[in-house]
């Protein structure tokens, strides 16, 4: 039998439903607002908004429905979020992925063999990458066993692959037979581009790149894959500073689809295109740094935990700051981030930058947070079951109650917006200052970056959108009273207070309220 080509709404004599006076529909409706409140923290208008459309529709005429619904539909698609996301997650990062950046006139580069030095959590997952998209790869560690339990991590996710049906369990072999493991560095031989993933070490990333540029050809490219040491300083181990260059993968490497693509000041056009060919070849999004300490990822996230551990610091109540951040639309707080990544590792940055900048060295508000947690108390992040959380075997984890003691709350909590404000705005006041020092050569890098390296709120359509979006001479003022209140790491540059006094946004296109 044919169906009815006509529908309910169509037949003379329908009726609208009761709407709230409907059970079955008031109780669908109120229990979704609530999910949709809870899954989008009144971020995203969207989501509330097809909800009221879907309610108010059902007590109309189907035409007035349907110019409601068009009312919405355009409420929607003017509302700054909408532009924010579009611009960024669709226009933005699809240029991005068409090598935007990409010097012209420079001849197309694939890599069909790839070396990757270090078979750790990174190395190996950028084998296993490139292998999924049809690359052969020489997977070296300092031995053979070693660069062999790399290539097992990988083996372990690709059986649960097959398992779940993502792959056949022919797809999976093809896969890890493009693997060669190897402690050899003679293996490298043939390779059109070697990625150095090894300790971050200076000495020990000059030793293998030395190693390396012994046994490739003169035009292959090595690529050094750091989140915070100058390339332009690793390359001074190189025959070749303009073949060297720096790949930043971001942990996992297989689930973070963006690599951060550093210049050296050696570093010739040729090799950026090939770099930037390479990613494209991996099906993954790039962005162009220049190089400076931290680069662009690493330098803006710094901001994030450090401020997270100010807020601490100053009194503020470890779950206000938690929940404020997750509320602005961040995935975690910036106490659980400092777990996860072990307080030790902003530690040695720190060390680091000591080391190198002497006199001009700028302690970081968290400074005397981490030193307290890690000399004193002794609770240096999740991997040792202990830091800003507890982690009990048999419960989720939660906030170490001990915090109270070490950094008693103030009888005077800041309000949620305040405390919000600060994560958010810290992160793309840095960001502006690393478009004004060249590190930056796009807004649009600056905003893909932020969003899929680090998860600042997509929302905002990333920390320079989101300075649009406030309105840039508000975005300085605010900043200039938070400089007055917490400290001058808050002062907005010359630079940016005339963009401000010029009302010149980041794009053409700024906020209606600006």
């Amino acid at each position: 039998s044919k169906p009815d080509p006509t529908r309910a709404w169509d037949r003379k004599g329908y009726k609208p439903s009761a709407g709230l006076l409907n059970g079955t529909i008031a109780t669908a409706m109120s229990l979704q607002a609530t999910a949709i409140a809870a899954r989008t923290q009144h971020n995203y208008p969207a989501p509330i908004t097809i909800l009221r459309c879907v309610f108010e529709g059902t007590m109309l005429p189907f035409d007035r429905a349907l110019h409601l619904e068009s009312k919405y539909f355009a409420q929607l698609l003017t509302h700054p979020v909408a532009r924010n996301i579009i611009r960024t997650g669709f226009v933005n990062k699809g240029e991005a992925g068409k090598l935007a950046r990409r010097p012209r006139g420079v001849p197309q580069h694939r890599v069909g063999r790839l070396g990757v030095l270090g078979a750790g959590m990174m190395g190996a997952g950028i084998a296993y990458v490139a292998a999924g998209a049809g690359i052969d790869v020489v997977l070296l560690d300092r031995s053979a066993e070693l660069a062999a339990s790399g290539k097992a991590r990988y083996a372990a996710i690709l059986a649960k692959e097959v398992q779940r049906g993502r792959r056949t369990r022919e797809q999976a072999d093809l896969v890890l037979g493009r693997v060669q493991t190897t402690g050899d560095f003679a293996s490298l031989a043939g390779c059109d581009l070697v990625v150095e993933a090894v300790f971050e070490d200076v000495a020990i990333k000059a030793e293998v790149t030395r190693a390396t540029e012994a046994v490739i050809a003169s035009e292959a490219v090595i690529a050094t894959n750091t989140s915070t040491l100058p390339i332009t300083r690793l390359a001074q181990a190189s025959a070749r500073p303009g073949k060297f260059i720096g790949l930043h993968f971001f942990s996992p490497v297989e689930r973070m689809p963006i690599v951060e693509v550093i210049v050296g000041k050696l570093t010739d056009e040729a090799t950026l295109a090939a770099a930037l060919d390479f990613v494209s070849q991996l099906r993954m999004t790039p962005i162009l740094v220049r190089d400076s300490r931290g680069f662009y990822t690493s330098r803006v996230f710094q901001t994030f935990i450090h401020e997270g551990m100010a807020l601490l610091a100053a009194g503020v109540a470890p779950a206000l700051i938690e929940n404020a951040a997750r509320l602005a639309g961040f995935p975690v707080g910036p106490l659980a981030l400092l777990d996860e990544v072990t307080l030790e590792l902003p530690w040695k940055i720190i060390e680091e930058y000591r080391a190198e900048a002497g006199a001009a060295f700028v302690e970081p508000c968290g400074h005397g947070v981490l030193q307290r947690m890690l000399e004193e108390l002794g609770r240096p992040g999740k991997r040792q079951g202990k830091g800003f959380y507890d982690y009990p075997a048999e419960r989720k984890k939660h906030l170490w109650p001990g915090l109270a003691q070490a950094f008693p709350p103030t009888a005077v909590q800041p309000s949620l917006q305040e405390v919000k404000d600060r994560l958010l705005y810290i992160q793309a006041l840095e960001t502006a200052r690393c478009l004004e020092e060249g590190v930056l050569t796009d807004p649009a890098d600056g905003d893909v970056g932020s969003v899929l390296a680090w998860g600042y709120p997509s929302w905002t359509g990333g920390t320079l959108s989101f300075i649009d979006t406030v309105g840039i001479r508000r975005f300085v003022t605010e900043c200039q009273r938070m400089a007055e209140a917490y400290g001058p790491r808050f002062a907005p540059s010359a630079w940016l207070r005339r963009r401000a006094e010029r009302n010149e946004p980041f794009y053409a296109t700024p906020d209606i309220r600006a």
